[in-house]
């Protein structure tokens, strides 16, 4: 600390990595983001959404500080300022509404995901009010691979150890943008002389990393996954001991993976069959390690391919090792945010949270056995837009901005009109929040506590607040609480049974438990490390039925499912003649860049700067199929679809031939409302969200789909 200026331990928690890091202060202002080099998790990486971005979304001028009500038509952009106390009141009375008429299944909130105190905030405050429904965002951004992690039984999530591995095998993910610890940590791995194996279909930074690259057409990864199995059982590579142990059905797994040859899997990939076998090779030599990211989520068959890859970690003895993926544990008497859901005392009857949305189709997504208990999305716009299989009147969304998040943006937007009542909290003015009746101003990472288990480290990481909220800004927590407290003074005193916290150290307390971790060291340290065994399975065991990593999933068996992981050619594969030469390209969505997550940030003028429109990869020979160039503006349309986007193209060859690569997220905070762009150049208006759909998650198949572009002569951004 020097005079006027003050430094204190912090955490980012911009997106799921977790980065430690320093915040300096000066007259009550953050005007510095700095990495921590000591968190035992990050060791000193950062990027530059959490140094710009978190800052600037902090004092952006332009932050909404105060609660408002809509005067005009919905999506008019028309405002007042009100009180807190007008807000919740006005909130809890027009939900309580909407209960008495239709029951409590008619409400439903959305938020990112339960990884954090919003997401549990606002499930049970739903729980609070008879409801089992709420939405995530994660039956696109990392529900396949959750699901897999929970039915096999490995519980990895986050657990790579890179810096003591000898082979890091990247599966559709570029860490150079998503992830700057994982992208350090590979770096200095392959110093030491370790292999990088990266499985993407597109020349990422990581793969032009690699040591070796293979590039699958879209959607055949889950053949690769089989292929390596079978390459490790004929070699007897496989950890024979640990396997007849710890693994169930692994004469059923190894029957499957028989007919996955190298030159079969060429056939289905694209993959050159040497690749394939170089690449078990590199992985044979272990410690190695699975490193896996979004690109085979939001394919229809997303489970099956992270199950392929998971079951070649269990069976090749690189599970909770040195080098390979450590499993996810976390010290005495800690609770984690998605344990929280799962907790009896806070549970809803069986017959409520079985009529979640959704839990009759994929019970192991929505519903009382569901990964997070949240409930199926489309079904839930359906439900708003048909009252299938019962209507949905009304929502509060807080932490997503749903109407550029989710696919088909046009129903999103439908949808939401229709409610009889819609609150959003939110930093900022977005396509969501223009459609809302009550817009909630939230704090930033700047402004709250938290607290969560890093399986990275493994260590306890805890956000410290810099200063006081900006304005009138409250965390989720605190909005949820204010409604729970009115609900009580309403005589519904059941309300607290789902909320017992009377502030928000309290429930970090609660979350921390009689552990020997307490909350004011977590803070003054931003880290708390805690004592970690590797292959403990005989003390921790496999929550499975079988009690054993399950190759062959007895519960999928149960459910009609595939207990086997399998490849499933991906649908553009599966499309008839007529419509492929109609739509002959493939459109490959979720690219990341770093100046962005998800939808965060288009607001802010650094980003902007580095990235102003969005793009689209075609490949030379593609561009000049079409007599496009550099910068030319295309119109992106899918089968089956009637929505379209407008991309800017970029010409490159680190995309296939007839293969169009892009991102997500994309709206101008510039142009006009409600939409700000989202009907004009988000990829997700150009896409459908009732599939076809995973079969265990739901997950909408938005990914390695067939489309077409025509070039359009509206060549200027908003911003121009």
């Amino acid at each position: 600390m020097t005079e006027g200026k003050t430094i204190i331990p912090t955490t980012c928690w911009e997106c799921s990595t977790h980065c430690g890091a320093f915040a300096t202060i000066e007259d009550g202002r953050v005007t510095k983001i700095a990495p921590n080099p000591d968190h035992p998790g990050s060791l000193g990486a950062f990027c530059v959404k959490g140094m710009r971005g978190l800052p600037e979304l902090t004092y952006h001028p332009d932050r909404i500080l105060h609660p408002m009500r809509r005067t005009g038509e919905r999506g008019g952009g028309a405002w007042e300022r009100i009180s807190w106390d007008d807000a919740l009141n006005e909130m809890t009375d027009k939900l309580l509404a909407v209960r008495d008429k239709y029951g409590p299944t008619a409400l439903c909130g959305a938020v990112s995901n339960a990884h954090f105190s919003r997401g549990v905030s606002l499930a049970l405050l739903m729980r609070a009010l008879g409801s089992p429904n709420w939405m995530m965002n994660q039956d696109l951004c990392g529900g396949c691979r959750g699901l897999s992690d929970k039915i096999t039984g490995l519980t990895i999530s986050n657990g790579e150890d890179i810096d003591n591995t000898n082979c890091a095998l990247v599966v559709g993910r570029n860490p150079a943008a998503a992830d700057p610890s994982q992208w350090l940590a590979l770096k200095r791995a392959q110093k030491k002389g370790a292999k990088i194996v990266v499985i993407d279909p597109a020349r990422t930074q990581a793969a032009r990393l690699a040591d070796l690259w293979l590039q699958p057409r879209p959607g055949t990864d889950a053949a690769i996954g089989l292929g390596l199995i079978r390459w490790m059982i004929a070699h007897g590579k496989h950890d024979a001991a640990f396997v007849e142990k710890w693994c169930h059905g692994f004469a059923e797994l190894k029957q499957r993976a028989e007919r996955y040859t190298p030159e079969v899997v060429a056939d289905l990939t694209g993959v050159p069959a040497a690749d394939i076998e170089r690449a078990a090779e590199y992985y044979a030599e272990g410690p190695s390690c699975f490193v896996s990211g979004h690109g085979i989520d939001a394919f229809s068959a997303g489970v099956q391919t992270f199950r392929a890859f998971h079951a070649l970690v269990a069976i090749s003895g690189n599970l909770d090792r040195k080098g390979g993926n450590r499993r996810v544990k976390r010290p005495k008497g800690f609770t984690n945010y998605i344990e929280v859901l799962h907790k009896p005392e806070f549970r809803l009857p069986l017959g409520v949270e079985q009529q979640t949305i959704g839990a009759d189709q994929f019970p192991l997504w929505a519903g009382p056995e569901g990964w997070q208990t949240a409930c199926n999305n489309p079904g839930v716009i359906e439900a708003a837009l048909s009252g299938n299989p019962y209507p949905v009147r009304a929502m509060y969304v807080t932490g997503v901005n749903i109407v550029v998040t989710y696919p088909d943006t046009q129903k999103t937007i439908k949808a939401l009109k229709t409610l009889d009542f819609l609150a959003v909290g939110t930093h900022m003015m977005n396509p969501t929040a223009a459609l809302a009746d009550i817009v909630l101003p939230k704090t930033t990472g700047l402004e709250d506590e938290e607290v969560s288990l890093e399986a990275n480290g493994p260590c306890l990481s805890a956000i410290r607040p810099a200063h006081a909220p900006m304005g009138e800004a409250r965390s989720d927590f605190d909005i949820a609480l204010g409604i729970i407290e009115r609900l009580n003074d309403r005589g519904i005193a059941e309300a607290r049974r789902f909320f017992p916290w009377d502030s928000k150290r309290a429930f970090n307390n609660f979350l921390l438990g009689d552990g020997p971790i307490g909350m004011e060291e977590l803070l003054e340290t931003g880290y708390a490390t805690f004592p970690y065994e590797l292959g403990n399975f005989d003390d921790v065991g496999f929550k499975t039925g079988t009690g054993k990593i399950e190759l062959y999933s007895e519960r999928l068996a149960e459910l009609g499912l595939d207990p086997l992981p399998d490849f499933i050619a991906p649908r553009v594969e599966q499309t008839d003649t007529t419509t492929r030469e109609a739509y002959p390209l493939v459109l490959l969505t979720g690219a990341r860049e770093k100046t962005y997550h998800h939808s965060r940030f288009r607001d802010q003028s650094w980003a902007r700067k580095v990235s102003n429109d969005p793009w689209v990869q075609i490949h030379p020979e593609t561009a000049s199929q079409y007599a496009l160039a550099e910068d030319d503006w295309v119109i992106v349309e899918t089968a089956g679809h009637e929505g379209r986007c407008r991309l800017r193209v970029r010409v490159t060859e680190d995309t296939l031939p007839g293969v169009l690569r892009t991102g997500m997220g994309w709206w101008y905070p510039e142009a006009e409302g409600p939409d700000f762009g989202a009907l004009d150049v988000n990829i997700n208006a150009a896409m459908a969200y009732d599939g076809p759909c995973d079969p265990v998650t739901g997950s909408a198949d938005t990914r390695g789909m067939c489309c077409r572009i025509s070039k359009t002569n509206v060549v200027a951004s908003a911003a121009e």
